[in-house]
């Protein structure tokens, strides 16, 4: 794409804009096809709304979509004015110079293209062209109206003014506007929805004030369109119809409800078994022990399914032993294979890896370690898998039965943000730019299908990159913050804006991976936080548990963690929930209140499921500002009752925290225990 398209304003005057080039036909009964200067739009009508798409396919692109549209009968009107398409709920008025459309849903205007004017034309933004860089579209944008989704972004959950790349990328944190899960989906409070099928990269702006700040300008870069507008009455149906189009999560089992336990990383089994069995004798609840990648793997050779043979000669008495103590046990890995490793001859020779277009060869991917820093020791040239080969794809998933076998739980499956480069060319014939989004859906989907299959206790999966579809392979951790409090906070907007863009299930790293300062406060303030998030992970680099930040913290910690698996009956009724709405069990309160516009603005605070308001506390001192929608709720800290539709500010001890429970509603809790396989049958109900 071109650098100077999205860094300043693009010459509208030079872009040609779509106009009708030959009167507009029914090329079935259910499609219709409006020649342009740059070929056919085909126009078509389901119960997920409007489609445009240059194909007169359904371009089943690489899985994403998992519900089948199913096509209207179309009537097709035409005048000297306009052209009007009508089929079940929608109508459909196109406009010649330039081609432009109302879309209206049982007679109400539901979007349009942009109406951003111009002394000398009625459109000043082209509303369909292509360029150089691919599919321009734009569309409009009430005067006050917020746009929200568009995957995990750590900045404002309203993108509104904001310029958003649906673009993965090892982010390296959680401080721009750099993510590492994308997917081009956005929707308004008012009710319409956009959601571009494609694998590239999608540029918006979004009310972007540079281009305009009365109009969403989305750049597909692509040579091809396919995009969705539908309209819905509540932010929830817009979320559900999202994921019947894209896929619902599947319902996670319940031990990754408990805690998991992390760093980078346990040096060897000596200090694995020391920490396993530190958090027994100290009555810790937890279910899950990593491994991360340094802590099983040579990096010098990975990845290639293989024990470090000087650490791990013989792993099954370290799992067993493990496994007594009552633990489920994640390890590590990433899409790639080292060319010191004998698995990198065989791949290429196989044709398992991603190809470089000069050479024909296997690509050698060559690591920049420069933004690193210390943080990763140097790390070999790999080549990369090729998820597209069905007999790459078959090799990895079968590649990861001995572990399955062995007694290992769950995968934490890193990277796959590495296909940048136009000379990387897969098996399908895509480049690595076109590829680059959708790799992380297979790779995600590849090491879940392995889960499926070989896992004894239930499939579950940790991704860090994601893509359109990646919400069907749960779940997704938000990847390496700053440890400190922003780091904090962007990582809850990271969680929301991900919630709020069809991907339910998220974790993220408690008291932050990088830059450890050893802040116990924060680190009591970000595992309290995360009680409320679908799961909790303990991890950064250096030691996350709880003592290991001091007595004061350690009480406060475990104290959270108590709760935590008190409330896991509660959470896995909104887990389930999630699976069958689409709908996050962290709802932003633009989500869970979209009639209350003052509710939208506090972005920090959240919905976990239907009944629990939560506040967390982001800044030192234990202050804690807030808004309560509409009723009466009850403190879960001190059974105080709040009058809703008020803003409140408190100061918090350490130990306590803001969480509200609407009144009338009662929360199931089970008992204390230790870990998920102990009898969790007995509830209580809070407010009793």
């Amino acid at each position: 794409m071109s650098e100077n398209f999205c860094v300043n304003e693009p010459d509208w005057n030079a872009i040609e804009p779509a106009d009708i080039s030959a009167p507009a036909f029914l090329e079935a009964p259910e499609r219709v096809a409006v020649p342009t200067q740059f070929g056919p739009l085909y126009f078509s009508i389901s119960q997920f709304g409007l489609r445009i798409q240059t194909t007169n396919d359904e371009q089943a692109v690489y899985g994403m979509l998992s519900g089948t549209p199913v096509n209207e009968a179309l009537q097709l009107t035409t005048t000297d004015e306009n052209i009007t398409v009508t089929g079940g709920d929608y109508r459909l008025e196109l406009f010649s110079a330039p081609l432009h459309f109302k879309l209206y849903k049982q007679g109400t205007l539901v979007q349009q293209s942009a109406t951003d004017g111009h002394f000398v034309r009625q459109h000043r933004l082209p509303p369909f062209a292509k360029t150089a860089d691919g599919w321009l579209i734009c569309l409009e944008l009430g005067y006050d109206e917020g746009v929200y989704g568009l995957g995990e972004k750590w900045g404002k959950l309203d993108k509104r003014g904001q310029l958003i790349r649906s673009f993965n990328h090892d982010a390296l944190g959680v401080n721009a506007e750099k993510s590492y899960k994308n997917t081009p989906y956005a929707w308004s409070p008012e009710g319409w929805n956009l959601f571009v099928h494609t694998p590239a990269p999608v540029t918006h702006g979004v009310g972007y004030a540079l281009w305009s700040q009365r109009a969403y300008v989305c750049l597909v870069e692509d040579s091809e369109l396919d995009v969705f507008i539908y309209h819905c009455e509540s932010p929830a149906q817009s979320v559900r119809t999202y994921s019947e189009l894209t896929g619902f999560a599947p319902t996670p089992p319940t031990w990754s409800l408990g805690v998991i336990l992390s760093k980078a990383y346990y040096k060897d089994a000596e200090e694995l078994l020391a920490v396993a069995r530190e958090v027994r004798d100290k009555n810790m609840p937890c279910d899950v022990i990593t491994l991360d990648g340094r802590a099983w793997q040579d990096t010098d050779t990975r990845f290639a399914f293989e024990w470090d043979p000087t650490r791990y000669a013989d792993p099954k008495p370290v799992i067993d032993q493990l496994k007594e103590l009552g633990f489920k046990i994640c390890v590590w890995e990433y899409p790639m294979i080292s060319v010191k490793n004998p698995l990198f001859k065989r791949a290429a020779e196989n044709g398992w890896l991603i190809k470089d277009k000069r050479t024909g060869e296997a690509y050698r991917y060559e690591w920049d370690l420069s933004p690193f820093g210390e943080v990763l020791t140097p790390l070999p040239d790999s080549g990369i898998l090729d998820f597209t080969n069905p007999d790459a794809f078959a090799f990895w998933r079968e590649s990861h039965k001995p572990l399955f076998d062995l007694g290992i739980d769950m995968i934490k499956a890193d990277f796959g943000e590495q296909l940048e480069d136009d000379n990387m060319l897969s098996y399908s014939g895509d480049s690595g730019i076109r590829l680059h989004n959708v790799y992380s859906m297979l790779y995600n989907r590849c090491v879940y299908e392995a889960a499926e299959k070989y896992c004894k206790t239930g499939p579950f999966l940790f991704s860090r990159s994601a893509w359109t579809g990646s919400q069907r392979y749960p779940s997704q951790w938000g990847g390496d913050p700053q440890a400190d409090w922003q780091g904090l906070a962007a990582s809850i907007r990271g969680s929301l804006s991900w919630g709020m863009s069809g991907g339910p299930f998220f974790a993220t790293d408690i008291g932050g991976f990088y830059k450890d300062t050893r802040d116990a406060e924060l680190y009591v303030r970000w595992a309290q936080a995360s009680v409320f998030s679908a799961h909790m992970r303990l991890h950064g680099i250096g030691p996350r548990e709880p003592w290991s930040y001091g007595d004061d913290a350690a009480k406060a910690v475990f104290a959270a963690l108590k709760l935590r698996y008190q409330l896991i009956p509660y959470l896995k009724e909104t887990a389930k929930q999630a699976s069958q709405t689409g709908l996050p069990v962290q709802r932003a309160m633009a989500l869970a209140f979209p009639g209350d516009p003052l509710a939208r603005q506090f972005e920090q605070q959240f919905m976990c499921g239907d009944d629990l308001l939560v506040v967390p506390c982001v800044v030192p001192g234990g202050k804690v500002k807030f808004y309560l929608p509409e009723g009466q709720w009850t403190s879960m800290h001190s059974n105080e009752e709040y009058q809703g539709q008020q803003y409140y500010e408190e100061t918090l001890a350490l130990e306590d925290m803001a969480v509200f429970i609407r009144k009338g509603k009662q929360i199931p809790l089970g008992p204390e225990v230790m870990h998920t396989d102990m009898d969790m049958s007995s509830l209580t109900y809070w407010p009793k």
